[in-house]
């Protein structure tokens, strides 16, 4: 009968165990990246006895909380403002860097800290993956300014009226070295039509002061329509750095129609300070500056663990791996990994219907094994009663 009330108890404080970690779960229903619980229990029999009916090994130790399984399934993931936010669609884990050691998580709100670390709220740093596919934490101090670059060419596309009166203008803005920005008016004036049917055009430029920069181009178009000379035209800026290339040899024609010309690429740029940082679709770090450029960086890294099982839970949503084995890195989407989602954040993946089922079972479960405890001490008590009865 002792036996029946070590068991009973054993039973209490397995049940007991079990009521905690689903108190655990619902209490982490809207804590991001929370992984819930699947609870189990193991039988114990003493040494020897294969089945209850068995004399050796046939009083039963009870019963205890089996392994601790953690449910990695997907939780819902919810759009957030904050475009370091991020969260993983299918398997995977962030990595985060601190003094030497190396923690993941599910999802995390990033942001830039005062020494330039994209980190976590816990001081963490968010690991990116070098040229040699190692891990490394990313600081944005050298990124904080682009450099200027000088225009160089600048591309043209559309159509030239073949039957315009007046000259067709367009405005581009064009950089030095420096990074000063010039604007230019580019002025296209029709010639009469020479002797072999074509069509020609002069195309001169002009500055803000309405002086005539470098030469006047001519471009020639056939009677179709089709440019044949003048594809490039270069204009030397004579108070200037400036040499630069009008580039006509794609999608440029004459034509009766509509004037459509325009510049549809110039390269050069000012200096831009950096104004914004992100993370791209395929995982990389983008940085985003104020002269309308943007830089790509390193890869956001993403482990992958043939058994997540084995990770050890921490505070903060984060996980350890104790284990000391070699844990491979990957880009977003590679095999073995999911797919980084920029401005998301992933959702407890508690069901709470499931718990509730679950606190159901316990509770019931806690009630027989109490009983088993109160009656077999309600059993005891009337042994003790026969003393003196004869």
């Amino acid at each position: 009968m002792l036996g029946a009330i070590y068991t009973g108890l054993s039973g209490m404080n397995a049940y007991s165990e079990g009521l905690m970690m689903i108190s655990n779960d619902v209490a982490n229903l809207n804590t991001l990246g929370y992984k819930g619980n699947f609870l189990s229990f193991n039988s114990r029999f003493s040494q020897g006895g294969s089945y209850l009916g068995s004399t050796a090994g046939s009083n039963g130790y009870g019963v205890s909380m089996g392994s601790k399984f953690i449910d990695f399934s997907q939780g819902q993931l919810q759009q957030t403002t904050n475009p370091l936010d991020l969260a993983i669609q299918g398997s995977g884990f962030l990595t985060l860097l601190n003094n030497g050691n190396t923690y993941y998580e599910r999802t995390g709100n990033f942001f830039v800290d005062q020494d330039g670390f994209i980190s976590d709220t816990q001081g963490n740093h968010l690991a990116v993956l070098d040229a040699n596919g190692q891990t490394s934490p990313f600081n944005i101090t050298p990124f904080k300014t682009f450099p200027p670059s000088q225009t160089t060419t600048a591309k043209f596309s559309g159509n030239l009226d073949a039957g315009a009166d007046t000259p067709v203008t367009q405005t581009i803005k064009v950089f030095d070295a420096l990074g000063t920005e010039h604007d230019w008016t580019v002025t296209f004036t029709k010639n009469s039509t020479d002797g072999q049917g074509n069509i020609n055009w002069t195309a001169a430029v002009t500055d803000s002061s309405g002086q005539q920069v470098g030469d006047t181009g001519l471009l020639s178009f056939d009677g179709s329509g089709n440019l044949v000379s003048g594809s490039q035209i270069e204009i030397k800026d004579q108070n200037s750095t400036l040499d630069v290339t009008l580039d006509f040899s794609t999608g440029v024609n004459s034509q009766s129609g509509a004037d459509s010309i325009a510049a549809t690429d110039v390269n050069g740029n000012a200096m831009g300070t950096l104004s914004g940082v992100g993370v791209t679709a395929d995982g990389q770090i983008e940085l985003a500056y104020s002269n309308g450029k943007t830089q790509l960086e390193g890869f956001v890294a993403l482990a992958n663990f043939q058994d997540a099982q084995q990770l050890q839970r921490l505070s903060g949503g984060l996980y350890r791996d104790p284990t000391g084995h070699s844990i491979q890195y990957h880009k977003s989407g590679a095999d073995g990994v999911g797919t980084l989602q920029s401005g998301q954040v992933e959702a407890s993946n508690v069901n709470l219907s499931s718990e509730f089922g679950e606190l159901i079972l316990i509770e019931r479960g806690f009630q027989a094994c109490s009983q088993i405890v109160s009656i077999s001490n309600e059993m005891i008590q009337t042994l003790f009663g026969m003393r003196g009865q004869g």
